[in-house]
């Protein structure tokens, strides 16, 4: 099926606005086995509409138009429609109707400006819209089916589930049943996976779609079939993905890191803890985004300066005078001091050179000590992320919780980022 998407406002093209609503239409269609094949955004212009429109439609199967419905003049949908059609705008009196409940909901009083959004080409159907008050809108045109959306991305998630995905997936062939696995993944850089599959699997099939998302702090790999008859083949592929990467597996799901974290201390009835100097509390601010935090997470400590580390956690200033606070010792004594005062079960410290400024020959910008366990059972590392300032805390953030992880499933497994600068 040969999808098109078609966007429009001046907001778009200036970048008030960015565009999230072509992503949650390709994200929704991928998952029933049709793929975006192509998406051009236009200002409020009425001639753009109209060519882009006529154009488009003469190589899609469908096109969706998302928005331009609104009650302003510079929304020209409507109107572009109406001119490709040669159907003139009249007052469609089921968007008429809904526009008045719409109202008649929230006390407002119709207005000529919302009347507009009833103004239709004569011959379209319309598409609910069960949030908003802009209608959706379809007809067909040189045997495209063209659907013209809201651009509120609330109205366009409910309108897509509950009625355009599927009307589009009743166009499609009866065989095409998509399955997709996708697995998140941390500790690998995208390239380095790619080439950890394709040599660990030279024979890989055609039939099953690999894919990547490189983004920060996780790893996405995507595991893709379309036919009915090759979901078992996807899932004798998945099991041999799971026994290569193991435990670098955070989620099978969308979750990020530390609501994995949470769910695993909350299934074993344990507390967290954590000693921040470099990450300024970023940790601790991961895990407490997420519900139910507070049932695992009782209290941390931002122990910036080495003063605060001495007085709140008990660091030797002996060490920090012998070692510096970026030191196997002071992370050790950091955690350990945070696990006696919380009485937490287990905890992560750190302590860096976040930069861009502070680094020497021995220790330079990106330099981090690592400590992460259980009072009698700390374990230390340094780690080295030459990167900006923002993206050595995101880093050291998502490793901190990722240690926290593969202590609670009990992990052996060597992580592939335990790689150069270890401890000692």
């Amino acid at each position: 099926m040969r999808l098109k998407l078609l966007l429009t406002g001046n907001e778009l093209m200036t970048g008030d606005t960015v565009d999230s609503n072509s992503a949650m239409i390709a994200t929704m269609c991928m998952d029933k086995g049709i793929q975006v094949s192509y998406k051009a955004t236009v200002s409020d212009d009425l001639a753009q509409l109209i060519s882009e429109i006529e154009r488009i439609s003469q190589t899609a199967d469908v096109l969706i138009v998302n928005g331009g419905l609104g009650p302003t003049s510079d929304d020209l949908t409507s109107e572009a429609l109406a001119s490709v059609l040669d159907s003139p705008l009249q007052f469609h009196q089921g968007a008429l109707a809904h526009l008045n409940q719409w109202c008649a909901e929230r006390n407002y009083e119709l207005s000529d400006a919302n009347k507009k959004q009833a103004l239709l080409p004569e011959c379209v159907e319309l598409v609910a819209n069960t949030v908003g008050s802009a209608v959706g809108f379809k007809a067909l045109f040189n045997g495209c089916l063209i659907i013209c959306t809201p651009g509120v991305p609330s109205e366009l998630d409910i309108m897509l589930k509950e009625q355009i995905l599927p009307e589009i997936s009743a166009r499609l062939s009866s065989d095409i049943q998509p399955k997709r696995v996708r697995f998140r993944i941390f500790g690998f850089g995208e390239s380095n996976l790619q080439q950890q599959i394709t040599e660990s699997f030279p024979d890989w099939p055609n039939e099953v779609e690999l894919g990547f998302r490189a983004s920060l702090p996780l790893l996405e790999v995507k595991l893709k079939v379309d036919l009915a008859s090759h979901h078992a083949l996807l899932e004798l592929w998945k099991n041999k993905i799971k026994a290569l990467l193991g435990d670098h597996i955070v989620t099978e799901d969308a979750r990020p890191i530390a609501q994995v974290v949470v769910e695993l201390l909350s299934k074993k009835a344990q507390k967290v803890t954590f000693a921040e100097s470099c990450t300024g509390g970023k940790i601790a601010s991961l895990l407490t985004e997420i519900s139910g935090s507070s049932k695992v997470f009782e209290a941390g400590f931002v122990t910036y300066s080495n003063t605060i580390k001495v007085n709140m956690l008990g660091v030797s200033e002996a060490d920090i005078n012998r070692d510096g606070a970026v030191s196997e010792a002071v992370v050790r004594q950091m955690l350990g001091g945070a696990l006696k005062k919380s009485g937490a079960d287990v905890g992560v410290a750190v302590s860096g050179v976040a930069g861009p400024n502070g680094g020497t020959g021995e220790k330079p910008v990106g330099t981090v000590w690592l400590a992460w366990g259980r009072e009698g059972n700390i374990s230390a590392r340094e780690f080295y992320f030459p990167t900006g300032r923002a993206i050595f805390q995101k880093i050291v953030s998502a490793l901190a919780l990722d240690l926290i992880r593969r202590e609670l499933i009990g992990s052996v497994e060597q992580p592939a980022y335990f790689v150069s600068r270890q401890s000692k």
